[in-house]
């Protein structure tokens, strides 16, 4: 199959039956060997049995329905998990996203790139939602060295490879092309039309850009340190254990000349504000390095399982004695 098209929905019935007939518009102007995978994530209004009508009128679509919300990013695992296509489509349901930009995304990705994500040039949400979002995306290039305009948008394409490879959790979902960057896949943006929404309300509030926040930190430490821990916890640990060994060391020489040189006044170390801070911050520093070396451990004995690398292509694979003499 040429194409899977994965669309989590959450609450998303009256926009469904609108969604297929311009996906199936345009998959027929095309010809497009395609397939529409709705992922329900426990939507509670008719999604589900809207997805059942939809697949028995057309064979091109299936359906995942979860037992309650688990979230976007697990039901775009769940649907990237059952995708038969070489390429997956990421598209929101709530009819923003317009599936006639879809031809593009594949000429696009046939121009040597792994991932397109799409860039909401004009983008039709409240000004609350838009100009956090472009302080967002900034401090995403910033700090992951990924310049994209939106990392926040809905719309990707990329080959299945690289959705067998990466692993998306929490909310994680948004910054697909941040990690498949960090295993060597090319990635580049398309410009895409923005459709205001039809239906329903936004999911997402205020608490969007806190969670985003901290999963940015979550993914720059995943792409940066998730394989060498100790290179920052031990960093940290080694900065902070120093100055507090300074600080000691520091209260141990006037000590020191306040025993030997008795003419000079000194006060007492006991009552320094500096030993209680020194002694802290060499614990803090010890304390630092030890999880660091625990983080090492558990990286060593449970990323057995999981490849470091990315294989781009392979030849000369077949066994020894096969090969003539």
């Amino acid at each position: 199959m040429q194409l899977s098209i994965v669309i989590p929905v959450y609450n998303e019935a009256e926009s469904l039956v609108e969604l297929q007939a311009q996906i199936e518009q345009v998959a027929q102007s095309k010809s497009l060997d395609l397939e529409i995978l709705f992922v329900d994530d426990g939507s509670r209004d008719q999604s589900w049995q809207t997805i059942e009508q939809l697949a028995k009128r057309d064979p091109r679509v299936r359906g995942l329905r979860f037992r309650r919300n688990f979230g976007k990013a697990a039901a775009l695992t769940a649907g990237i998990r059952a995708a038969r296509g070489d390429l997956i489509l990421m598209m929101d349901a709530d009819l923003q996203d317009d599936p006639a930009e879809i031809p593009q995304f594949m000429i696009k990705l046939a121009d040597g790139f792994d991932v397109v994500n799409g860039w909401k040039v004009r983008r039709l949400d409240p000004w609350h939602k838009v100009y956090p979002s472009r302080v967002f995306n900034w401090m995403i290039a910033r700090m992951t060295g990924l310049d994209l305009h939106d990392h926040n948008c809905g719309l990707k394409l990329f080959k299945s490879e690289v959705g067998r490879e990466i692993r998306i959790y929490g909310e994680l979902h948004r910054f697909i092309p941040v990690l498949a960057n960090a295993r060597g896949f090319k990635v580049t943006e398309l410009a895409v039309n923005h459709r205001a929404r039809q239906f329903g309300r936004s999911k997402y509030g205020v608490r969007r850009f806190l969670r985003g926040f901290l999963d940015l930190i979550t993914v720059t430490f995943l792409i940066g340190y998730g394989q060498r821990p100790q290179h920052m916890l031990g960093a940290i640990g080694l900065c902070l254990f120093g100055l507090g060994f300074a600080g000691l060391g520091y209260l141990a020489v006037s000590w020191v000349f306040m025993n030997l040189i008795p003419i000079l006044t000194h006060r007492p170390i006991g009552v320094s504000p500096l030993l209680p801070y020194s002694i802290a911050l060499t614990l803090l520093g010890a304390q630092a390095m030890s999880l660091g070396l625990l983080a090492e451990l558990i990286v060593h004995y449970t990323g057995r399982d999981r490849d470091t690398y990315s294989i781009a292509e392979q030849i000369g694979d077949e066994p020894r004695d096969t090969v003539d003499a």
